[in-house]
């Protein structure tokens, strides 16, 4: 349980972040836990997995791959313990395959979508997008980069490190600068942190408005996700819930110590409505939102019944 509560805080204080590699993370989690179970009794082992499940599921609500990871992970349909537990750690190391093999099919998927002479907005820091742009870039294309800062956690300096060392001529931006230098942009590629049954994206803070400037404009917005960041749950109409963090990652708490009338929000995610979306790049090919649903069904393998 120790390993468990490790991954669980570093996820909590995002010292592990992004959807993809919280999902891993979890799916190893979960493994391991499995692996090393002491367990008297069926009764005891299925409570010790639930148990560590919820555990792992409430670290991060927004995040829909940790629920997926972990659902996907624990699975098991035999009666005896340690059946069960080797169905687990097949099962964890068949996701965390597929999760490794998912961004190489995305980079390929989505670079063919790619011209040469693109410049390409991103925003955060998600490797499914970044595999996409370094992907083309090292298949010859002429490309270059617009990276926002995204604030408060100020990921786009990952992305612009991640860029650097391809090579990829990169522009660092900050956030309330997308409408300016959106005239310039040909494609906006983002991530997913999660994508409802409707086709609609829930993603890093600020990516709406990406979506709008990119409408407007009549820009290209491509959305980069691994099917297992799509949410089931939403299907039956419950909604995501957006995370909201604490204010000291805005402001320095000494700063409000004698502004008592002034409270500070830190909404992590917002929604981008799926008719901004032009086209979601997946493991399993292109796909326009309005099939987010079959993929749900097909590939998740979540029935109604299930959620």
């Amino acid at each position: 349980m120790e390993k468990v509560q490790e991954t669980a805080e570093k996820i909590r204080t995002m010292e592990i972040r992004g959807a993809g590699r919280i999902a891993k993370a979890a799916a190893e989690a979960i493994r391991d836990y499995a692996a090393g179970l002491e367990a008297a009794s069926m009764e005891e082992f299925a409570a010790s997995i639930q148990e560590v499940s919820s555990f792992l599921i409430g670290t991060r609500p927004t995040a829909v791959s940790l629920p997926n990871a972990v659902k996907l992970a624990s699975r098991y349909s035999s009666e005896n313990v340690e059946e069960a537990r080797q169905e687990i750690i097949t099962n964890a190391n068949l996701f965390i395959e597929r999760a490794d093999r998912a961004l190489e099919k995305i980079g390929k998927i989505g670079s063919r979508r790619i011209q040469d002479g693109d410049v390409i907005m991103t925003h955060c820091n998600s490797h499914a997008a970044l595999s996409i742009i370094t992907t083309a870039f090292e298949a010859g294309k002429d490309i270059s980069v617009l990276a926002t800062e995204s604030r408060p956690r100020r990921q786009g300096l990952l992305t612009i490190r991640h860029l650097n060392d391809f090579s990829i001529p990169t522009t660092l931006i900050v956030d309330s600068a997308v409408r300016y230098y959106m005239k310039r942009v040909d494609k906006v590629i983002v991530g997913a942190d999660a994508i409802a049954a409707n086709g609609a994206l829930v993603n890093k803070i600020g990516t709406s408005q990406l979506a709008l400037a990119a409408h407007e404009a009549r820009k290209s917005f491509m959305v980069a996700a691994e099917t297992f960041k799509f949410s089931p749950n939403t299907i039956v109409g419950n909604p995501i819930e957006i995370e909201e963090r604490d204010s000291d990652e805005v402001v320095n708490p000494s700063v409000l110590a004698d502004l008592p009338h002034v409270r500070v929000r830190n909404p992590a995610f917002d929604f981008t409505p799926s008719e901004y979306i032009d086209m979601i790049v997946t493991d399993i090919g292109i796909i326009p939102p309005a099939m987010a649903y079959t993929v749900i069904k097909e590939h998740l393998g979540w029935e109604l019944g299930e959620i």
